[in-house]
């Protein structure tokens, strides 16, 4: 098996399952009873909580059930908040869908959404985003790197558009990234947003668990209410072995994070410049050039690679290389129930045709560039025999 869907799941780290297992058999108890087992749970909690901040900058940080709910809780609460002073929300029009799913879900409830449109290669400029500020705007959301693409957003360029508007005007603008691509793959500690969100899944960690880092200034109200848990802003027992996970996921993942992201880009430039080479009419969806820190906006995280077969069908090819044992995708995961063209690369100005060819290959640690030469035979062999079927001239 060679797997390439990577963002949109990633497979444990062995020391994470075999820690989980441990957990769920000995830490059992409730984080919030007052016996030892609950003492114990919350002391690993609070342990673990103090390993995803290490990631990230000085703040504090809310355990959920994963990306899409601490994308939720990061828009839904601050326009609770904010709802008073405007209603005007910026976000882009290449984000995941629990942004703008969510912000369509807010248009219904009165609020106004503006999209920031993207260049060809997926990128959101800060000098369009300070044209589209207004004093009622009360929130802005854009990730930190694109799932589909892999663009590394201008993040702090945006930040400092938004604080320098928001000090002229004597307003409140609250900023949120999505950095679900994006943490456990980049630094992100130096990242200068009100909130972020991540995702265990994307970085060898469990599903179901994420959550949303906020500034210690910021003072929401809660999401989930009840018990009281995560400081009151997320009520309900906690995932206690899924949130250890994380933890030491993180860890893991932070070890040498320079070496392994280098290494990655590695395999994908030798995906990239095989695919290039062996097979004709294919264009490189997003940046070309790789680049591999929060600095390097306008470039490609070492973990995406998407490229447009032409003359093909990317579902065709991503089921034809399955039975090869290769695994891809065609867009994001969390929109394959909803299958439809890519709102991602029409925002880009793909053609229909190119659309309808793109597949995405995302990478881990774990891939190889012996793995890539499988990679790039069989999909020239998949490729050419569909375009020999389609008449493909």
């Amino acid at each position: 098996m060679i797997y390439l869907d990577n963002s949109a799941t990633t497979r444990q780290y062995d020391e994470v399952t075999e820690l989980m297992y441990g957990a769920a058999k000995e830490t059992f108890g409730n984080p919030s009873s007052l016996h030892a087992l609950g003492f114990e749970a919350s002391k690993q909690i609070k342990a673990a909580r103090q390993q995803v901040e290490k990631a990230l900058p000085s703040g504090k940080v809310v355990f959920t059930s994963g990306g899409t709910e601490s994308d939720n809780m990061a828009l839904l609460s601050a326009v609770q908040k904010q709802k008073r002073r405007g209603r005007r929300i910026i976000t882009s029009s290449v984000e995941h869908p629990a942004v703008s799913e969510t912000c369509k879900r807010l248009k219904t409830l009165g609020f106004d959404i503006e999209y920031l449109p993207v260049d060809s290669d997926g990128f959101v400029s800060a000098s369009t985003l300070k044209d589209a500020l207004t004093e009622d705007t009360i929130m802005v959301s854009v990730m930190t790197v694109n799932n589909e693409v892999g663009t590394i957003e201008p993040i702090n360029d945006i930040s400092a558009v938004i604080r320098s508007y928001s000090k002229e005007k004597g307003v409140e603008i609250y900023f949120h990234t999505d950095a679900v691509q994006a943490f456990g793959k980049l630094d992100l500690s130096g990242t200068n947003a009100d909130m972020i969100s991540a995702s265990a899944h994307k970085f060898h960690g469990p599903k179901g668990v994420g959550l949303l880092y906020m500034k210690d200034s910021l003072k929401l109200p809660p999401f989930i209410t009840g018990g009281g848990q995560e400081k009151g802003y997320r009520s309900s027992t906690e995932n206690t072995q899924g949130i250890l996970g994380m933890g030491l996921a993180t860890e893991i993942a932070l070890k040498d994070l320079d070496n392994k992201i280098n290494y990655i880009g590695q395999v994908n430039d030798y995906l990239r410049d095989g695919l290039m080479s062996e097979i004709k009419d294919i264009k490189i969806n997003g940046p070309e050039t790789l680049g591999y820190s929060m600095k390097d906006v306008g470039k490609r995280c070492p973990s995406v690679l998407n490229v447009t077969f032409e003359g093909t069908r990317g579902e065709v090819l991503l089921h034809t290389l399955e039975q090869d044992g290769i695994y891809v995708s065609t867009g994001s995961a969390c929109s394959s129930n909803h299958p439809g063209v890519s709102p991602v690369l029409q925002a880009m100005k793909l053609s229909p045709k190119q659309i309808e060819g793109a597949i995405r290959f995302s990478f881990s640690e774990f891939n190889t560039k012996e793995e890539m030469e499988i990679v790039i035979d069989k999909t020239k062999t998949a490729v050419e025999r569909f375009r020999k079927l389609g008449t493909y001239q």
